[in-house]
């Protein structure tokens, strides 16, 4: 039987996790006397000069070094040292980090891109931004009413088809919250692709709360946990076929 060739491996920080396994640390999360060499699949290497020029960007004194600066900070606050060992608890939900990141970076009015199917937890989003001391504005996934027919698709598109099914509108809502002028918008459960159309028209920094995952209550790394077990199919059958994604890409 002939030797098969050793697969090539990819410049991929994902490759890490076994040498993070193995060694509780890899070469970027180090000290620099003590770090372990770089795997050859280190993308910081072909992109050495991208890392350090982005990395001057937060050294300055613009928008956005103050947010790097800031969301550093925040990521500090929200662990704290446990007495007598080097172990520290995380003390903050990603609720009170976003709370902490919009006070330090003096944001006031607050933008709520939410799927009406989450109006119950926009609402109660608002009721503790309004507790401190923030403006919140949510809008509507659903802005307009338009139904999804006017994009063209099919009534077998519809969840529910042979009824008004309205679309999905993000732009809208990205310039909705830009008319109002938020300074920072927070994504409520937006469908994937509508967060893509949001995050690209949003003229504020836009930070995610809640990503949509209909089957696993809102947590979509539940599946990552899970599939040497319920998501197994994931790694052995594609989500569509080929005929499948040719057939749909032809209406869109």
């Amino acid at each position: 039987m002939s030797q098969s060739k050793p697969t090539k491996k990819e410049h991929s920080c994902s490759s890490c996790s076994t040498i993070w396994q193995k060694q509780g640390t890899t070469n970027c999360w180090s000290d620099p006397e003590s770090k372990p060499n770089k795997p050859a699949y280190c993308p910081s290497e072909p992109h050495a000069e991208m890392i350090d020029a982005s990395f001057r960007q937060y050294q300055g004194d613009d928008s956005d070094a103050r947010l790097a600066r800031v969301a550093a900070k925040v990521e500090g606050l929200c662990y704290q040292p446990i007495p007598g060992s080097d172990a520290v608890n995380a003390r903050w939900t990603r609720i009170e980090d976003t709370l902490a990141l919009a006070k330090l970076m003096g944001y006031k009015k607050i933008g709520i891109a939410t799927c009406i199917g989450l109006l119950d937890e926009c609402n109660r989003l608002s009721d503790i931004l309004r507790a401190q001391g923030m403006e919140p504005f949510s809008a509507c996934c659903k802005a307009g009413s338009i139904d999804k027919l006017e994009l063209n698709l099919k009534e077998e598109d519809k969840v529910r088809p042979g009824t008004f099914e309205p679309a999905c509108n993000p732009i809208a809502q990205a310039r909705i919250l830009n008319a109002e002028g938020m300074e920072m918008n927070i994504i409520m459960g937006l469908c994937v692709g509508h967060d893509m159309l949001f995050n690209k028209y949003s003229e504020a920094p836009v930070t995610t709360l809640v990503v949509k995952d209909r089957v696993t209550g809102h947590n979509p790394a539940a599946v990552l946990y899970g599939q040497n077990f319920y998501y197994k199919r994931l790694q052995k059958q594609p989500v569509l076929s080929d005929e499948e994604v040719a057939r749909h890409q032809a209406d869109c």
